[in-house]
């Protein structure tokens, strides 16, 4: 369990085999260093230096020097068996002791501050984990560990040995799990956990990841979140369910008198992230690759919108047992982006859509794959179909460098622009196929 306090973490430590800080850089990879446990209370105080130079996105090689102080909140201590590691995330800070603005937890920790200032609303979010249990990190044709479907079952299933042990690491800390099973790809797997608020989820997202990787390694498999691994087979998703209450905890999103029950300050807020959608993809879906899921009828969205418990749908309404349980599902994202700045940027989305009364329009009837909407090269009813627009569409954007932070979004940008740049200039097998015998 997490710790109650310093003279808890302190206690919790003694058991420690290493003591680790974690934080993620703008494309969202894990980074972590480990600290003598004996120094903790400086370490909380104080934090530890780091460059930040050599992070992408933080810091550059003439101002290099960062501070790294842990979240105390964010404590736990990882029981694998044969060891125990004291978890924390870290904040980032300037050399002056002042919040680093280019810290991706940042804008999460001002979105959250903004809600509750200007709205007096508070966030309840809970994402959805998919990951492939594959036989190792380079791809070959024996990389599958199985050959099962949404929730296949076969007798001695490693994945299924995998996630329950994954589920059994994370409650021995305090985190709940709510299902695990196999999803619709071969060596394809989900676990949901339950929800909470936004900066504990997403911190809890980067606990889960190491995690998950750990576990995987222990039984000498490979977990990737890549979004779209093999040609033809579904995605690895991150859905995001959403709710928001005020600041006493009754549901501001159900309405017993509106149309299906949805608040309109609900249906703003779905109105604000229809509106911002293509400018946002590029935080939501954050890779070359992730827009290769993009694809008609493999539950990867491809139109602006929202639906009443429809998956094909951006937004979708589910089913909810009571009037509380009333949230949103965005259904867009993958996991290979950055968790604090895709939960900053969906909160940013919904509040603009709030502040502005923002109509979301006319739910989808139907599967939105079986549209008559002859897609163009440029076609705005549709989410980028691809990377390159979906630069186009958040480089000009206003929105974003406000929501974001000027600094931090253009680090990200040249970031990304440099991916794109690196995909434009490199040729493929299939160019070779395709044109080497003209």
């Amino acid at each position: 369990m997490s710790g109650t306090g310093l003279p808890g973490i302190k206690e919790q430590l003694k058991d420690a085999y290493t003591t680790k800080l974690f934080f993620t850089d703008l494309n969202g990879r894990l980074k972590n260093l480990s600290v003598n446990p004996h120094d903790i209370d400086s370490i909380l105080k104080n934090g530890v230096g780091i460059d930040g130079s050599s992070i992408a996105g933080i810091a550059t090689v003439d101002n290099s020097d960062r501070i790294l102080k842990p979240v105390m909140e964010s404590f736990r201590l990882v029981d694998f068996g044969d060891r125990k590691v004291g978890f924390f995330v870290g904040q980032i800070f300037n050399q002056d002791g002042s919040r680093s603005e280019v810290d991706p937890r940042y804008p999460l920790e001002r979105a959250v501050e903004k809600a509750a200032k200007d709205f007096r609303i508070k966030f309840m979010m809970g994402p959805e984990h998919e990951f492939f249990l594959l036989s190792g990190d380079e791809f070959n044709s024996d990389i599958h560990t199985d050959k099962l479907d949404y929730f296949g079952s076969s007798p001695g299933d490693i994945g299924d040995l995998v996630r329950q042990e994954i589920v059994n690491v994370l409650e021995k800390c305090g985190v709940k799990y709510e299902k695990t099973h196999h999803e619709v790809s071969s060596s394809q797997h989900e676990i949901n956990l339950e929800p909470g608020d936004p900066l504990t989820i997403a911190d809890r997202c980067v606990l889960f990841e190491f995690v998950t990787k750990e576990v995987a390694a222990q039984y000498n498999l490979h977990a990737t979140f890549m979004s779209k691994p093999f040609t033809g087979l579904n995605r690895n998703a991150f859905h995001i369910h959403l709710s928001f209450t005020n600041m006493e905890g009754k549901s501001l999103c159900y309405d017993e008198n509106a149309e299906y029950h949805l608040s309109e300050m609900l249906m703003n807020f779905i109105g604000g992230i229809i509106k911002h959608a293509r400018e946002s993809s590029i935080v939501l879906a954050s890779t070359f690759n992730s827009y290769k899921a993009y694809v008609l009828d493999r539950e990867a969205p491809v139109v602006r919108g929202w639906g009443l418990r429809n998956r094909s749908s951006m937004v979708r309404i589910p089913h909810a047992i009571n009037p509380a349980a009333t949230r949103m599902e965005l259904r867009c994202p993958d996991a290979t982006g950055n968790v604090y700045m895709q939960f900053a940027i969906l909160i940013f989305m919904g509040l603009d859509g709030i502040a502005n009364k923002e109509d979301a329009g006319k739910p989808d009837v139907g599967s939105t794959y079986k549209k008559e909407l002859q897609p163009k090269v440029l076609d705005r009813r549709f989410l980028p179909h691809d990377f390159f627009p979906a630069l186009m569409e958040a480089e000009d954007s206003i929105f974003m460098a406000e929501s974001l932070g000027a600094e931090l979004f253009a680090n990200y940008m040249k970031i990304k622009i440099g991916e794109w740049e690196d995909h434009r200039t490199t040729i493929t097998d299939l160019e070779h196929k395709k044109y080497l015998s003209i």
